[in-house]
């Protein structure tokens, strides 16, 4: 059964409550959804920013929206992101990450940002840039990688956006040359950055596809020339180019660069030549941004080498710019590197082994923007001797010394075991640090062999060295080798060859060989022999020293023992009146001495003290010869003053003796 009319608009109704239920259920959730903690988020419209700047960050946070349009993660200390991190964030369109410290960027880190428009990585430590780090950035338009350490980016590191990309700013890092392969198909960049580096070449050509570029900043790198470009030869509206800061040198090869007028204000100066160096670069006349033609200073004129020894053909030359130098050979051939030619930027030319085909005159040509010199060189290659016989060719050179830059042996041959196989001809023998003894026996294929060639190298590097030995030669020593290094030796012999009578090479054969160590100088043993040496010298002195000493004591000793020493005697007291006992040499006189005084006064006091014990003896000191003179004459002042207080001096003989014995008594009484 059909509802009535009435009821539809009741259910049209309901529906709508419903939708809006629904819408607003919708937005609430929306509106709930989790914020990082340390952030701030913004729902303006359709789009959500979070804001997680200076939050003291050690990494993205994981709670990030994927919804989330911009995210700001600048001034944290993030240092390395990942494909984890910004997963899923398809719809994220400003991603800030400056100033970081951030110092890695993994392989598709970014790989889900396809609708990233801008990338800020300025601030922060990156050394390189890999291919794979920016991959996935499809619409990238500006890219900030300025003040970071770039030492190196990878030529594929643009590619996603190489055609979408607007501005690049790679200033103040350490670039000695910038991307220009990834530069070169940059079509809609406007603005490209490159002050404050090391750059010192701009590749020729590379603005030439930049056909809407505004503006281009070299200020403060290495340039010292531009090369012409036609993309840069523009008005100053169509173009802002800086250039200032860099050692220019103003000649004929920046002309094209001075024509374009700019303002006189600008601080670019020249740096070279002299004439113009540290003028403006703007102020200086066409008239003098010229070159000087290259001169031919000093080149080799005739060269004599043997067959299979190194030939350098030198060639330098002087102008402004610093000309190029090429060669060409005999037959109109210009010469290119290759395993046996190599021709170096000072304009030396040099064959590792001179063939007889080499031989001719060879044509030194120097070339710069001003023009160009040439100079002839002429070399002649002197053939191997020939003779015939087993013995040595007159004339034959002697030893010779010929080292060669190769990186292999130059005779085109296989190379041999290192080690020596039983029976081998080639032996090495008597080896020290620095030499060893070659020996060798004549090869059954070149039995007569005109002249024999050593060629010989350390494992450590590739000079190979050369020695060519008369043909009677069967031995050889090697001086001048590095102690504890591995040689490789090989010997060959030059010999005519039996079908064409020409000279033949073969090889006698190849050995390994290491020279012993060096000796250590002895250091420590020699200041334990300077020190003992020391020590036994010191101990000599002071026991010659003591024995001296000692020698002298006893000399000293036995004159004063050798010379008259008095007589020990008893001497009385100086105060108690007594009379002075006499020597036994002079008994008698003393006897008569003391009859004469017993009717005296003092001869009582004279008696009871000799009555008495016996005084005390003093001993003589052991110095006499030092103290004999003196004591004697005191001996006899004491003798004179004793007599005279007792007045009982005798005449003649006793006096005499009694004077003596006095004497002796009191010398030794005052010793």
């Amino acid at each position: 059964m059909r509802p009535p009319l009435d009821a539809e608009p009741g259910r049209r109704a309901a529906v709508a409550a419903v939708l809006g239920l629904a819408l607003a259920a919708g937005a609430l959730l929306r509106a709930a959804a989790p914020c990082p903690v340390p952030c701030v988020c913004h729902n303006l419209s359709e789009s959500l920013s979070t804001l997680c700047a200076r939050r003291g960050l050690l990494a993205v946070p994981l709670d990030v929206d994927r919804r989330t349009v911009e995210l700001r993660l600048a001034d944290n200390f993030i240092r390395a992101v990942g494909p984890p991190d910004f997963a899923n964030m398809s719809g994220l369109v400003d991603l800030t990450l400056a100033r970081n410290g951030l110092e890695t960027l993994r392989p598709l880190a970014f790989g889900d940002l396809e609708s990233l428009r801008a990338l800020h990585l300025d601030g922060n430590r990156l050394a390189e840039i890999g291919p794979a780090a920016l991959r996935g950035l499809l619409n990238l338009q500006h890219l900030s990688v300025n003040n970071n350490q770039l030492v190196a980016v990878a030529p594929a590191a643009f590619a996603d956006f190489q055609l979408s990309l607007e501005d690049l700013d790679l200033s103040y890092n350490n670039l000695r040359e910038a991307p220009w392969a990834g530069i070169r198909g940059m079509a809609n960049l406007h603005t490209l950055q490159l002050e404050h580096n090391l750059i010192g070449t701009v590749e020729p050509g590379v603005f030439s596809e930049l056909a809407r570029l505004a503006r281009l900043d070299l200020t403060s790198n290495r340039l010292a020339t531009l090369a012409p470009e036609p993309a840069l030869a523009v008005t100053p509206a169509a173009l802002a180019l800086s250039f200032g800061g860099n050692p220019l040198r103003c000649n004929c090869e920046l002309l094209w660069l001075r024509r374009l007028g700019r303002d006189a204000g600008e601080l670019e100066t020249c740096a070279a030549p002299p004439a113009v160096a540290g003028r403006y670069f703007w102020a200086v006349p066409e008239e003098d941004f010229v070159c000087e033609p290259p001169l031919v200073a000093r080149h080799t004129r005739h060269l004599r080498v043997l067959e299979g020894q190194r030939a350098a053909l030198r060639c330098r030359a002087l102008g402004d710019p610093e000309p190029v130098v090429h060669w060409v050979a005999p037959g109109e051939r210009m010469v290119a590197n290759s395993s046996r030619a190599v021709a170096y930027p000072n304009g030396t030319l040099e064959l590792a082994a001179a063939t007889l085909g080499d031989a001719g005159a060879y044509t030194c040509i120097a070339v710069n923007a001003a023009g160009e010199a040439t100079a002839r060189v002429e070399l002649r290659v002197l053939p191997l001797p020939h003779g015939d016989g087993g013995g040595a060719a007159v004339g034959l050179p002697g030893p010779s010394d010929m080292a060669a830059k190769a990186t292999g042996n130059t005779t085109g041959e296989e190379e041999e075991e290192e080690e020596k196989e039983p029976g081998q001809a080639v032996e090495v023998a008597e080896v020290t640090a620095h030499s060893a003894l070659v020996q060798w026996e004549a090869n059954k294929m070149a039995p007569t062999a005109w002249v024999y060639q050593l060629q010989y190298n350390c494992t450590d590097d590739e000079v190979l060295v050369y020695r060519i030995l008369p043909g009677s030669s069967r031995h050889f020593l090697l001086k001048h080798l590095v102690p504890g290094a591995a040689y490789d030796l090989c010997v060959l012999a030059v010999a005519p060859d039996t079908a064409t009578a020409l000279a033949s090479t073969h090889r006698l054969g190849c050995t390994h060989f290491a020279t012993g160590e060096a000796a250590a100088p002895c250091n420590a043993l020699r200041a334990h022999v300077l020190g003992g040496t020391l020590t036994v010298a010191v101990g000599g002195v002071l026991v010659a020293t003591l024995l001296i000493f000692a020698v002298a004591v006893t000399v000293r000793a036995r004159g004063c023992a050798g010379a008259q020493s008095p007589k020990l005697a008893d001497v009385h007291s100086q105060t108690n009146g007594a009379p002075l006992a006499p020597p036994p040499a002079a008994a008698h006189g003393s006897r008569a001495h003391t009859r004469r005084a017993k009717g005296r006064p003092g001869a009582k006091g004279t008696k009871g003290a000799a009555g008495g014990r016996a005084p005390a003896r003093r001993s003589c000191s052991l110095d006499m010869g030092a103290c004999s003179g003196y004591a004697k004459r005191l001996g006899a002042l004491w003798a004179r003053r004793s007599q005279s207080v007792h007045g009982m001096l005798a005449g003649g003989a006793g006096e005499a003796a009694l004077r003596l014995a006095g004497a002796e008594e009191l010398e030794e009484s005052v010793v």
